[in-house]
């Protein structure tokens, strides 16, 4: 199928990004694409305008400050992907991207867009959920740098203004890694997914990290948005990380009331799929 008409903008530079959508205030970004191109082709989505930031150099890299791992939002699954320093410091985020779509969608899908479309089965939402993420957001008005918790606010719906851009996303490093070549022994983390035969999209999944604060995890696929395993959490806080520990804990952790269903998975078949998974990346790393 082909799109509804529109005008097309690339941006050289941050600041000339957030003019255009000043200028635009209906068009809608273009990073990788692989979300936005296939909504337009099926006519779910019909902006006037697009604004191409893919090529935007403020948007793009991954480095270190102290502990924290910087990542533009611009940055590219295959960069991510292939990242020394990402594999030696938080490896859940290669181990996740491994599992999204194929090369072509890992070459060309950016960290930002994906974050930013917010598709209720993402794989990323959850990761960065678990990693306790910050997330920089420019606007006309300055910057602003929010928690994930906060971010992540229902069904295609983020913290992002129609006039904002998400820049980069802050992720914490255990101090127990003071080198940017060595890797974080303190911290322990895994995804695991159960996904759509054909889409590859997550039926559900559920990423975990094991800290020196206790563990933290979360969950994609299964509801309106990615969210937080809070259940799982406060049933490990303060317990010995052993195999029986983990079974006890890993029981009916979200109520399928809070859940999605369709003809091929219904609610209650995922909040089992979210216990399984759960039980999977805990065992997996204890």
């Amino acid at each position: 199928m082909y799109t509804a008409e529109f005008t097309y903008h690339r941006a050289k530079s941050l600041s000339e990004a957030l003019q255009m959508l000043q200028q635009n205030p209906e068009a809608k970004l273009l990073a990788g694409g692989h979300s936005l191109i296939p909504a337009m082709k099926l006519r779910l989505a019909t902006p006037p305008a697009l604004i191409d930031i893919s090529r935007v150099p403020e948007l793009k890299g991954i480095r270190r400050e102290g502990n924290t791992l910087v990542i533009g939002a611009a940055t590219t699954y295959y960069e991510i992907e292939t990242s020394d320093l990402i594999r030696q410091t938080i490896p859940a985020l290669p181990e996740a991207i491994e599992q999204i779509g194929d090369p072509m969608v890992r070459n060309k899908g950016t960290i930002g867009g994906s974050l930013a479309h917010a598709d209720p089965a993402a794989d990323l939402p959850a990761v960065v959920l678990a990693l306790d993420a910050r997330l920089k957001i420019q606007g006309p008005s300055g910057a602003k740098v929010v928690d994930v918790d906060s971010f992540f606010q229902g069904m295609f719906t983020t913290a992002v203004g129609q006039d904002e851009i998400l820049t980069e996303i802050h992720i914490p490093l255990s101090s127990a890694s003071p080198s940017a070549h060595a890797p974080t022994q303190a911290v322990r983390m895994a995804y695991e997914k159960f996904p759509h035969p054909a889409s590859r999209y997550a039926v559900a999944g559920v990423a975990v990290v094991i800290g020196v604060s206790g563990v933290r995890a979360a969950f994609t696929g299964a509801g309106e948005h990615a969210m937080r395993l809070s259940k799982l959490e406060q049933a490990l806080s303060g317990k010995p990380l052993d195999p029986q520990t983990v079974e006890a804990a890993c029981q009916n952790l979200v109520d399928p009331a809070q859940l999605m269903g369709d003809h091929n998975h219904s609610a209650e078949y995922r909040a089992h799929l979210i216990d399984v998974l759960a039980k999977r990346a805990l065992l997996r790393l204890v």
